[in-house]
């Protein structure tokens, strides 16, 4: 019989730690053999931003894997539910990968849960400790955190679902490496602030230092990856008179990463903003307080792409395919509504999606 209990860290850390390595290898476990993580907090939805909400957000189910297909996950699933109710709590909703079958039919088709964002991933190489190419007519400045709190709360919060309410513990957290916002010389002085008025076109972003919680590894290089990094140092050896393509980030063993959200942009020219701020995030990396164990590799975003505008946001945001994920997928599940009103949720999955970087 399967026991699920609450998580004690000084007991089981250790052993969810190897679950998670054993899930990944295949290897054969008898001690723990599932695990599932949640978290609970307030936010706006768009479609009733003056009344926030409490979410739950469900992330972290493993489940050995020679345990599978026993009921574990779906006891486990059940579980954290249960304890979102007793919390109080308005959604729960959950991330993985569009093409994620197992996941897709536990919560979607067995748990009742609404296909509601598919997000974009979008990664781009880190540039390393070299100043970035200025942008033409464009300014870059950093913002307060009283500041940055101003303009996300007056155009973010009733605009985007899932915007914290506590946006200024977020800006205000260790992990927080700054919001900066640009804007077309001669339109503004640069002093962003809640007495100031704002220039016609603007743009800001945030910068979250994941590389201080956690490490990634490749577990497995695509081919296309391996060709054109191979093809990248081939090219650059034989002619190096010529430019060569950008070289493909060595991945090679533990390396970190930065997250950019909070993407903003104001104005009908904004689009030359956003390409700035992003080419000034990736390749000014000496600004950022990262010590040489980040071994910071790679910048991560994610922005919604269902409607127009946030299609075009993805495509002012230089990336590479090799390494971003077109299609994530977000689903959600009201704990305290009726079918009618989930269909509502359908129909308002459009627009904006403010992705809070603890979750990262």
């Amino acid at each position: 019989m399967v026991k699920i209990r609450s998580y004690n860290s000084g007991f089981d850390r250790a052993r969810v730690e190897d679950l998670e390595r054993r899930c990944e290898v295949a290897e054969l476990g008898n001690e723990i053999v599932g695990v599932i993580r949640g978290t609970v907090k307030v936010v706006t939805i768009k479609k009733n931003p003056k009344n926030p909400v409490k979410v739950g957000y469900v992330l972290g189910l493993r489940v050995s894997p020679v345990h599978r297909r026993k009921g574990i996950g779906s006891g486990l699933v059940r579980h954290i539910e249960e304890w979102f109710l007793s919390n109080h709590v308005d959604y729960a909703y959950m991330a993985t990968e569009k093409d994620n079958e197992a996941s897709v039919e536990l919560f979607v088709h067995k748990f009742g849960y609404v296909r509601f964002k598919t997000p974009s991933i979008l990664v781009h190489p880190a540039g390393g400790r070299r100043p970035p190419s200025s942008s033409a007519g464009v300014g870059i400045s950093k913002v307060s955190v009283e500041c940055a709190e101003f303009l996300y709360r007056s155009f973010m919060a009733g605009s985007s679902d899932f915007f914290p309410v506590d946006i200024d513990k977020i800006l205000r957290n260790k992990l927080n490496l700054g919001t900066w916002v640009a804007f077309f010389r001669g339109d503004s002085s640069g002093e962003f602030s809640g007495t100031t008025e704002l220039p016609r076109n603007w743009a800001m972003v945030s910068v979250w230092n994941c590389a201080k919680l956690f490490k990634l590894t490749l577990g497995r290089q695509t081919l296309s990856c391996s060709w054109y990094a191979t093809m990248a140092k081939l090219l650059n050896n034989a002619v190096p008179c010529l430019k060569p393509p950008p070289a493909f980030p060595d991945l090679v063993g533990p390396f970190g990463f930065y997250f950019v959200y909070g993407l903003h942009r104001e104005g009908p020219f904004s689009g030359k903003l956003v390409r700035a701020l992003w080419k000034f995030v990736c390749n000014n990396n000496n600004l950022f307080p990262a010590d040489d164990d980040d071994n910071v590799k790679l910048i991560v975003t994610e922005v919604g792409c269902c409607d127009d505008d946030n299609k075009q946001l993805r495509h002012d945001i230089p990336h590479w395919r090799l390494l971003s994920c077109p299609e994530d997928l977000w689903c959600i599940k009201p704990l305290k509504i009726n079918n009618e009103q989930k269909q509502e949720l359908i129909a308002n999955s459009k627009g904006a999606l403010f992705v809070d970087p603890r979750e990262v």
